[in-house]
């Protein structure tokens, strides 16, 4: 029979990676933790120390604890918030992202995050602290999306130092993000675009605003374009490529006292383009006749420009150059369609507003879904919402679908009532366009509403008049050769129905470059009966705000709607992001870099 084995001593040693406790010659207690395997393969054992031994033995449990759920943070250098965040966005992120998106997280970085949160030690960061810092930066005035991009970039960094196990829990994950409401664009009516082709038909790069108006493309694609993306025999335009904003620096040796942008000796140090971001946007779309032509004369000028340029000209095949055939700084492209809007006597609003434009013109013509898709360039798997977002539901829209249901449960064709709070308008049905070319012209002061139907014309201008007991309308009688020739709008601007007129609320506020609110002398609340062709005062929707730079250093808050309460909500939010703008004038795009 064999020997029965033999119990071990007391005192053997613990298996290999088990935790071990004992007492220290020093007096104290102490645990040793394997919690993993160190870069150079050997084990990562980490230490505790405690007076008693029930101390200690706690100690290790939490330890081991830990190591089974979340992890043990990485031995090694000691983080803090300053040096991780500064390591991750110049090591980690910049090799990795495109040039737009490093540039928002080193302003998140740098001008945000590592002067209110950089001393902290990365492990001791806690939810509570992010919390505190989007509040502060709020109250000093950021706009909530400027919170909300600092939260993003901050998560994204401390994700990454979870996946290299500096930390063992993304406190950013857990922290409420600031709430930001998204800004509801109207999008550019009939007439508006009509006035702004007008004025731009007056400058150089007629084209360009063209494209943004009707095709919907973002800056970046209009000034990427070159020629050999334009098919003049198939009618098509392929989308390809991106311009990116120039980035500079000094080629003085940082002599000249100046910004790098207005350095005389500046070297551009970024990339020109770069591929679309994503599959879908690179895409190819029908141009229609009219556009066809306007880019076969923005050629022919092109090519005359060469000659006075001669050996200034560099060839870069772009389609829309500056004087010496480089490619557009988006920058210049900014201002220029403010200077647009402006001449053209148009509300205010952004370059990226045209794209919201040509999309809601999309969804009156009703384009199918997919060709929506096509043409704007989005993905499959995010189309409802981008259509959600750009495509506007507009008096006409919702007027054609108020006759749908009409005609589908009555059995006939409704009339037209359009929304009159200020008084009432003769309710006038749609009938066939008159065979007869005349046009009749409600004159309304200094305006002039040609209308196919003069009981139409009639309606407004007995309406106007009531509304302006000082300033009395009437109607003339045009021929159409005489209304496209003097007209404002030409043949186009000529409107079958009875335009729009509602009650609109509007607030208004100017701030100075600290943020103090001047003193403009009138109420800033007021209440006026406004047209849909009164583009500075009408808007069908509850509530649209935006702000604008004057000329010098001012900014001022306008917020419209036919929503009273909501008008006064959104003040507060407009005022905040005036005071925003005026303090900070690069962040919106008010200064060239």
């Amino acid at each position: 029979m064999a020997d029965a084995p033999k119990p071990k001593p007391r005192n053997s040693r613990q298996p290999n990676g088990a935790s071990s406790i004992y007492l220290g010659k020093d007096g104290r207690w102490h645990g040793r933790v394997t919690v993993g395997v160190k870069d150079d393969g050997t084990p990562d054992r980490r230490h505790v120390g405690r007076k008693t031994r029930a101390e200690v033995t706690k100690a290790v449990r939490d330890l081991e604890k830990q190591r089974d759920s979340t992890g043990v943070r990485k031995a090694g250098q000691t983080w803090t918030v300053e040096t991780w965040l500064t390591h991750w966005v110049e090591n980690v992120a910049a090799p990795n992202v495109s040039e737009n998106t490093i540039d928002g997280y080193r302003v998140a970085v740098y001008h945000h995050l590592i002067p209110g949160l950089g001393a902290h030690r990365l492990e001791k960061l806690e939810p509570e602290h992010l919390e505190r810092f989007y509040r502060k930066m709020q109250a000093n005035g950021r706009a909530s999306g400027t919170a909300h991009q600092a939260h993003r970039t901050v998560n994204t960094a401390l994700n990454e130092a979870v996946r290299r196990r500096h930390l063992t829990l993304n406190p950013a994950s857990i922290a409420k993000a600031p709430k930001v409401e998204e800004e509801e664009v109207e999008p550019y009516s009939l007439e508006e675009i009509q006035h702004l082709l007008l004025e731009a038909a007056k400058h150089r790069d007629h084209a360009r605003w063209v494209i943004a108006l009707a095709l919907g493309l973002r800056q970046g694609e209009v000034l990427g374009l070159k020629w050999e993306d334009v098919d003049f025999e198939e009618g098509v335009l392929f989308v390809r490529r991106n311009r990116l904003r120039p980035r500079y620096k000094h080629g003085c040796g940082d002599k000249c006292g100046r910004k790098p942008g207005y350095c005389p000796q500046k070297i551009n140090t970024r990339r020109e383009t770069k591929d679309t971001k994503t599959r879908a946007g690179k895409r190819t779309i029908g141009i229609p006749e009219q556009l066809l032509k306007l880019l076969r004369r923005h050629k022919e000028e092109q090519a005359r420009e060469r000659a006075p340029a001669r050996d200034l000209w560099v060839e870069k095949d772009y389609v829309f150059t500056s004087p010496t055939g480089e490619p557009l700084n988006p920058n210049t492209d900014h201002h220029r369609w403010k200077d647009l809007l402006k001449a053209a006597g148009v509300r205010e609003g952004r370059l990226h507003d045209a794209r919201h434009t040509a999309a809601t013109v999309l969804l009156i013509l009703g384009v199918p879904e997919a060709v929506v898709d096509r043409i704007m360039g989005w993905e499959p798997g995010k189309s409802a919402r981008m259509r959600r977002r750009y495509q506007h539901l507009t008096g006409q829209v919702l007027q054609q679908t108020a006759a749908k249901v009409g005609a589908l449960i009555w059995g006939s064709t409704p009339q037209q009532s359009p929304s009159t709070p200020g008084g009432p308008v003769q309710c006038l049905s749609q009938r066939p366009a008159p065979t007869e070319p005349d046009v009749y012209v409600a004159c309304l002061g200094k305006r002039y509403v040609p209308f196919l139907y003069n009981d139409h014309a009639q309606a407004v201008a007995s309406q106007w008049t009531a509304d302006h007991p000082g300033n009395p309308a009437h109607v003339e009688k045009w021929d159409q050769p005489q209304w496209e020739q003097l007209g404002p709008g030409g043949i186009r601007a000529i409107r079958d129905r009875v335009p729009d007129r509602r009650l609109v609320h509007h607030a208004y506020a100017v701030f100075e470059a600290s943020g103090e609110r001047l003193n403009i002398g009138r109420e800033e609340r007021w209440s006026v009966v406004a047209w849909e062709f009164e583009t500075d005062l009408y808007t069908d929707l509850p509530v649209r705000w935006h702000t604008t730079r004057r000329p010098g250093h001012e900014v001022e808050a306008h917020v419209r709607g036919t929503d009273r309460d909501a008008v006064v909500t959104a003040f507060d939010e407009a005022c905040a992001q005036a005071v925003d703008r005026a303090r900070n004038p690069g962040k919106h795009g008010d200064t060239d870099s």
